[in-house]
């Protein structure tokens, strides 16, 4: 395997050994290339300010996408281009459009949070460039900025994406595409640091015998909570094992009547898929996190982390979606609400891996929505997420899947709330009744985040809130967002 790391900068390859695995593409920057422009604000991926732009070939074109280089480790730039505030000037110095266009606007104050801004606005000028406010919203939704108001941002964002201007990265795209093709060739990737290791193999056979033999190891996926590991609990990781060369594991496919998601997929990538099926998941994936971290981030790493709080397993459960797991002996499929058993604990023998998930497409005469509770409506981590899958007779709840994430230590059923539902008519009363069992069947915590009555309360409601939205779909209670009531 080889010993270098090798991505592009600057229109020529870098070449680097010797690198800690864990060395944040953040601290390479400011303290070994001097590129101070990009700034630590957060050191969780949470402000924005230390926003880069990462190049990479997908299907054959290349795409730019903003990234956190707090949480981003850097030996996951192989075979990528990295891109910062630095590298957007011309050779006469002149500013690129999207320093021009904050400059005409005033969209700069103190000036910290200015160059994540750019970036992330400078990815989005290479890729939609879409001038819908709503859109604008979501691209700068993980920029935060406490001078400006952001008002004068947003104009320069919409007067980028209705000039829609070219720059030095569109001439020489053509040179960097032939560049990252050169270096999708190189074998796989091994560091050595100390007494540390990083792998990042290319193929599901490589990365299943890597973890045979390295069973403790620590999967990195997107980074987006093992990056805090580093950075906030300053943990020290023996051998890390990447799958994001893995190209099997990024795949995305309808199979039959099943989408199959690889571990690898990140929410970016699986948005619109899962949106086009199921519109309330895909505000769901909306809502998550920021641009920056759905770039990175994964739903299969959002399953294997195992978190009571992860988003996405309420809504995948009541789905009834199931999980493939993989090892040197095979594979196995499970049902994914069989994957969590406790807190801290999941189904994933030594040496295995989540290898896909399959999701159910819809079926006619259903019901779906899903529910996010949290201090902030964007970018925020939730105090209660609640998942519903129903179907209907004759107006009687013939089938019925409920699910809670921050209710317990794993995302869990409401499995007595279900039995006073199924068979009864889809009726307030009913509802109301089910609502008082409902505490029966969770004994939530009070945190941070919210009290173990507000918990409760927010549970129940949100089960009639799913009652108004399936019985009287006029009703707006949707105050902001993408998603839609329920299908039928």
């Amino acid at each position: 395997m080889r010993q270098k790391i090798r991505f592009v900068q600057r229109g020529e390859i870098v070449e680097m050994e010797n690198v800690d695995p864990t060395k944040t593409v953040l601290n390479f920057l400011r303290y070994e290339q001097a590129l101070t422009g990009t700034k630590e604000g957060c050191a969780e991926g949470d402000c924005g300010a230390c926003s880069v732009v990462v190049g990479e070939i997908v299907n054959g074109a290349l795409r730019y996408q903003a990234v956190n280089a707090c949480i981003q480790f850097l030996p996951t730039l192989d075979g990528k281009e990295l891109i910062t505030v630095e590298d957007l000037k011309s050779e006469d110095g002149s500013l690129h459009p999207v320093q021009e266009a904050m400059v005409a606007r005033h969209g700069t104050q103190c000036g910290f949070c200015t160059p994540g801004f750019v970036m992330s606005m400078f990815a989005e000028m290479h890729s939609d460039s879409n001038s819908d406010r709503g859109h604008i919203d979501n691209v700068l939704a993980g920029n935060l900025c406490r001078c400006t108001g952001y008002g004068p941002i947003i104009q320069a964002a919409q007067d980028i994406a209705e000039g829609k201007p070219r720059d030095k990265f569109h001439d020489q795209s053509p040179a960097t595409v032939q560049l990252l093709s050169s270096l999708q060739e190189d074998p796989s990737l091994h560091l050595k640091f100390q007494d540390r290791q990083y792998f990042a193999p290319k193929t599901i056979a490589e990365l299943s015998e890597i973890l045979s033999e390295n069973p403790d190891a620590t999967i990195l996926a997107g980074a987006t909570d093992v990056g805090l590991w580093v950075t906030k609990q300053h943990r020290e990781l023996a051998t890390v094992v990447y799958l994001g060369q893995v190209a099997e594991l990024k795949n995305m496919s309808v199979e039959r009547d099943e989408l199959a998601i690889g571990a690898s997929v990140t929410y970016s990538e699986a948005w619109g898929e899962i949106a086009s099926h199921y519109p309330d998941f895909g505000e769901l994936i909306r809502r998550i996190a920021s641009t920056q971290i759905r770039n990175t981030g994964t739903i299969g790493g959002n399953i294997a982390n195992g978190s009571p709080i992860g988003d996405t397993p309420p809504a995948l459960i009541v789905l009834n979606a199931r999980l493939r797991l993989r090892s040197v002996e095979g594979f196995r499929d499970i049902p994914l609400e069989d994957f969590f058993i406790e807190y801290g604990k999941q189904d994933l023998r030594r040496g295995e891996f989540v290898e896909k998930l399959y999701l159910p497409l819809p079926e006619k005469n259903n019901f779906f929505s899903t529910y996010k509770i949290s201090k902030r409506f964007d970018q925020d981590i939730s105090a209660v997420c609640a998942a519903f899958h129903m179907s209907l007779s004759n107006n009687k709840v013939d089938s019925i899947r409920i699910c809670y994430g921050g209710m317990a230590g794993t995302p869990m059923r409401a499995a007595k709330t279900e039995a006073a539902l199924l068979g009864q008519d889809w009726s307030l009363a009913t509802v109301e009744q089910a609502m008082k069992i409902m505490s029966d069947d969770y004994q939530p915590m009070s945190d941070m985040r919210a009290s173990k009555d507000y918990r409760m309360m927010s549970a129940q409601n949100l089960l009639k809130k799913f009652f108004i939205e399936t019985s009287s779909p006029d009703i707006d209670t949707r105050i902001v967002g993408e998603g839609k009531m329920a299908y039928a």
